[in-house]
């Protein structure tokens, strides 16, 4: 069980203590002990923890803490699916899992859910299994040219191409057809 300090740690960087953020404080904790990962080599210092979130409510916050997974670093990547679930991979090995909420609120007041998820083990919180995807690769560079719309620079995989001129998602008019 993680220390009552990292929750502190964790509160003053969210700006309060809510269920969602013990969510996410479970996970990592769940994240630490199924990975195998030593907490006194965490928080993460490059991408060697990686974290797809399919949320982006309060317990991302918690994961950035305590596991140093930022989207800085590019080792927290959203894959929004409005699930509150959480994948962690350890890079350069084939250590993983994806931990969903199974838990729910019944009826408890906002404290008492909170008290509530921070004291139940994570095993009895969440399904854990395996993600059903890869480790994501690493991040990558990409070279930027001028949006000939905006003029604002975009990396390549952020441009499109339209009329003959390279333009950025925002200045994109997409195509759409419908019914085939």
């Amino acid at each position: 069980m993680l220390d009552e300090s990292l929750w502190r740690d964790v509160a003053e960087f969210h700006g309060h203590t809510c269920p969602g953020l013990a969510i996410g404080f479970k996970a990592c904790e769940g994240a630490i002990a199924e990975l195998g990962l030593d907490a006194a080599h965490l928080p993460a210092v490059d991408e060697e923890v990686v974290c797809v979130t399919e949320n982006d409510a309060c317990g991302v916050d918690a994961v950035q803490v305590l596991l140093g997974c930022t989207y800085g670093k590019s080792n927290l990547i959203p894959r929004l699916r409005g699930k509150m679930a959480f994948s962690f991979f350890v890079r350069g090995t084939d250590r993983q899992v994806r931990l969903v909420l199974e838990a729910k609120n019944e009826g408890r007041g906002r404290d008492e859910y909170q008290n509530y998820l921070l004291t139940t083990p994570y095993e009895q919180l969440f399904k854990v299994e395996k993600p059903s995807y890869g480790l994501p690769e690493p991040a990558r560079l990409f070279p930027s040219q001028a949006c000939a719309a905006c003029g604002e620079s975009t990396a390549e995989f952020g441009l499109r191409v339209q009329d003959g001129k390279l333009v950025c998602l925002d200045c994109y008019d997409a195509y759409e057809r419908e019914g085939f």
